[in-house]
């Protein structure tokens, strides 16, 4: 298992910390900062699932008139964590 952090860029939250195991499977997110409920909510959703799944489905989320969200940068970071 593999652990990986993200300085997210354009949201609330302020750092990314997520787990992948050798399945490419996450076992683990957390966010710090941001909306605390919604953000543990997504986090509760996507444990368990292909990470490369999860970059599918929140890829490209936007919050408000933002270019980005968490979500999206949740999916960035696992990105980055796949090119590792």
């Amino acid at each position: 298992m593999e652990h990986y952090t993200y300085c997210p860029q354009g949201t609330c939250s302020k750092l990314i910390e997520i787990d992948i195991d050798n399945d490419g499977i996450l076992q683990d997110v957390h966010f710090l900062g941001g909306c605390h409920g919604n953000l543990q909510g997504i986090a509760a959703l996507v444990k368990g699932m292909k990470a490369t799944e999860v970059v599918k489905r929140l890829q490209g989320i936007r919050c408000g008139n933002k270019l980005t969200s968490c979500p999206d940068q949740l999916a960035h970071a696992i990105t980055l964590a796949l090119k590792q």
